[in-house]
């Protein structure tokens, strides 16, 4: 297996991997290596191991040499020239008008590019400030937008924890870190608690995810009813670091607690409701509440023997509607219906129609004709 160093550039971010070749080379120590942006100048992270060929990521640079006094030197003249492009770099941003904050700038060792670092809202039209930046540093300029983790990894500080940031120190790469990972440690759901200085969830959540997910995996679920030593009981708090449970005895005292391990406690079977916890008036437990035939059948015996005397009634009803006045209505024949009174288009038509129906020969049978027979 090939023999590999990890370096890291600017004392910070992901260590990249180096053959070392003949060299001896140690933890903290300075060296001149070869990368896709040009000749850098790293320090060295990683002692000296051995890598399947499988994990390699082709192809494998040399470390050209260690670093010397000259070297160290330019290093530290690109480092004063790094603070004045910074302070340049920002006088240029607010003199466009431009909404971007810039972050850090980083000159190649060997002072042909400078790479300013920025974050952004959006996508931000940088090209004349790219010209003003040129026509100052007389070099290659290049702007890159990047995260807001990034920009904490660049930037460095202290986390709640008093440490120097994760990201800052030995982070590689940054992990994919959910809001489930808190809810299975138990932790509170406040988004300052939980959330470091790029605003994002804390990388420190997924060191001990495994942890917890075995631990959850092997101890009972709260609210499950289990039996101890000193009686039966349900569990009211899981303790998952110490891997001990809090239980509640069935004893209707409110000092009735006890904590023990995991280990001696043996499930009965069945949960404790949250909502309604033993002594409180209501079925506490899935296996204690009644059974759903047993329950209905006084109902459904009762719904049996009502229904009998209610037929009649409902047998009696279309006889009441056939003796009410109602139906006497229906045989007055039609000339005697008061009519009712129409409006609109909708009467001229009936009208019409009743017109139209009449026999033929009816029109000779009013009075009128009956008048002229009789002259």
């Amino acid at each position: 297996m090939p023999k590999v160093i990890g370096i890291r550039f600017r004392g910070t971010g992901k260590a990249y991997h180096f053959a070392p070749g003949d060299l001896d080379l140690h933890m903290g120590d300075a060296v001149i290596v070869e990368t896709t942006q040009g000749i850098e100048l790293g320090i060295v992270a990683e002692d000296v191991i051995e890598i399947p060929e499988e994990k390699l990521i082709a192809p494998l640079k040399h470390v050209q040499r260690i670093a010397s006094t000259e070297d160290l030197m330019r290093y530290d003249e690109n480092t004063q020239k790094e603070k004045e492009a910074f302070h340049v770099g920002q006088d240029k941003i607010v003199s466009r008008g431009l909404d971007m904050h810039l972050v850090d700038v980083n000159v190649s060792f060997d002072s042909r590019k400078i790479v300013f670092y920025f974050t952004a809202d959006g996508r931000v039209d940088f090209r004349e400030l790219v010209k003003d930046l040129a026509s100052v540093f007389h070099t290659r300029i290049e702007l890159r937008q990047i995260g807001v983790r990034d920009q904490a990894r660049m930037v460095c500080g202290l986390g709640i924890c008093g440490r120097e940031l994760c990201c800052c120190s030995y982070l590689n790469d940054f992990v994919p870190v959910s809001i489930k990972m808190a809810k299975v440690q138990n932790l509170s759901m406040n988004p300052v608690k939980i959330s470091g200085m790029c605003g994002r969830l804390m990388c420190c959540l997924k060191y001990e995810q495994a942890a917890y997910e075995d631990a959850t995996a092997r101890m009972p679920k709260q609210g499950a009813i289990v039996m101890t030593s000193e009686g039966q009981g349900y569990i009211e708090h899981v303790n998952l670091l110490k891997e001990t449970v809090t239980v509640r005895l069935d004893r209707g005292g409110e000092a009735d607690l006890l904590t023990v391990p995991y280990e001696e406690l043996t499930l009965v079977g069945g949960r404790v409701s949250r909502r309604y916890p033993p002594g409180s008036g209501a079925p506490a437990s899935v296996s204690e509440r009644p059974a759903a035939s047993e329950s209905q059948q006084a109902p459904e015996q009762g719904d049996r023997a009502a229904s009998p005397r209610r037929r009649p009634v409902r047998d009696n009803r279309p006889e009441r509607r056939e003796s009410k006045p109602e139906t006497a209505e229906d045989t007055k024949s039609e000339s005697d219906r008061p009519k009712k009174k129409r409006s609109g288009r909708r009467g001229s038509g009936s009208r019409r129609r009743s017109r139209t129906n009449r026999p033929q020969g009816a029109e000779g049978s009013g009075p009128q004709a009956s008048g002229s027979g009789a002259d």
